[in-house]
């Protein structure tokens, strides 16, 4: 009798802990990604200078710095890579744009690369997916998923209190992606990978209950889990489906409409809480509400910065941001005068 299985491209390699850095060459040892240490690294400014004075384990490693985050930046570093053929594997280090600059880069070389995140501002550090600013303009590009993955805790408790908060509230999101992908299989038929969506969810759901702070370590380690199980859920659907629904949607059409206000991850918990809002389960909204006021996540549009008009409006418009993917927002098809309402109704149900 035949077996029928499936292949999924993950990690070889995760670690979440403190000290992860200084075991990077035992790893890329024992997982056969460089046994000589022939490595290129990838460091962004500032903390790259000191994460640089404790790479004196990989005496034989070539550090690039960059200023990560544009399509630019990641051309210029596959150019300055492509020059070494003695490189086995690129390593990035640093934050989420490093490390999709890195991912680019090791992506359009062909190289095995090496994720080692220093925050946890969104799901980046284990994604399919890099964002990089092109002409202005943040897009996302397909790339290979990191080969291994280290979430170095000493260096993630000193990142600022708002890039946590933002991985936060990209965690989160993945509940009301989940449910928006859900509602169009049950609406328009589209197909649910079960185990990515139960990925995803567990992961968010665990940051949801934790009832730890950003100082917790242990809270950390589980947000960190939580953030690379996102990225693994994207790779096994082959799109960003468990982890982006509505609730990036009005993160975009925040970032559009309003830029500057707050990081993409605080806004697309806002958005979740206004898709479950819409979804009418209150039992997640509670929950997600509790949550986002234990970490200092923006609930209203006045924590935004914003009226509530304004808020209506860029919910209104978020479906343009997504051509062709079904939410609550499609779902509903609410103009501002009535979201309007509805946020007045949510926020009223704030404790």
């Amino acid at each position: 009798m035949p077996t029928f299985a499936r292949t999924v491209l993950a990690p070889i390699t995760v670690e979440v802990s403190a000290g992860a850095l200084k075991r990077l060459p035992e790893l890329l040892a024992d997982s056969r990604i460089s046994s000589g240490g022939r490595v290129a690294v990838a460091l962004g400014p500032g903390l790259g200078e000191s994460i640089a004075a404790e790479l004196d384990h990989l005496p034989d490693a070539t550090v690039h710095t960059v200023a990560p985050g544009s399509l630019h930046s990641a051309k210029e570093l596959t150019k300055s890579l492509r020059a070494d053929h003695r490189v086995d594997a690129l390593v990035g280090i640093g934050g989420g744009k490093l490390l999709d600059t890195a991912k680019w880069a090791a992506s359009d070389l062909g190289l095995p690369m090496v994720s080692v995140a220093t925050s946890l501002a969104h799901d980046g550090l284990a994604s399919p997916t890099a964002s990089l600013e092109r002409d202005g303009v943040s897009v996302s590009y397909g790339v290979h998923p990191p080969l291994a993955v280290l979430a170095d805790l000493d260096f993630i408790r000193q990142a600022p209190a708002h890039q946590l908060q933002s991985g936060i509230g990209d965690a989160l999101t993945n509940l009301s992606a989940v449910a928006d992908w859900q509602l169009s299989h049950e609406v328009n038929g589209e197909p649910v990978d079960g185990l990515a969506a139960a990925i995803a969810r567990t992961g968010a759901e665990a940051v949801l209950r934790h009832p730890g702070a950003i100082s917790d370590e242990s809270f950390l380690a589980t947000l960190a889990d939580a953030l690379i199980q996102g990225g693994l859920a994207s790779s096994m659907a082959g799109s960003s489906r468990p982890c982006s629904g509505g609730c990036h949607e009005i993160a975009h059409a925040l970032e559009a409409l309003h830029p500057g206000l707050a990081t993409h991850g605080a806004q697309g918990a806002l958005g979740a809480l206004v898709c479950t809002w819409l979804r009418g389960d209150k039992a997640l909204f509670k929950e997600l509400s509790a949550a986002m006021k234990r970490h200092g996540l923006p609930r209203t549009a006045s924590e935004l910065g914003l009226q509530i008009a304004e808020l209506a409006t860029a919910v209104a418009y978020a479906p343009r941001t997504r051509p062709g993917r079904y939410t609550i927002l499609e779902h509903r098809e609410l103009d501002s005068v009535a979201l309007e309402r509805h946020l007045t109704e949510m926020m009223h149900e704030l404790d």
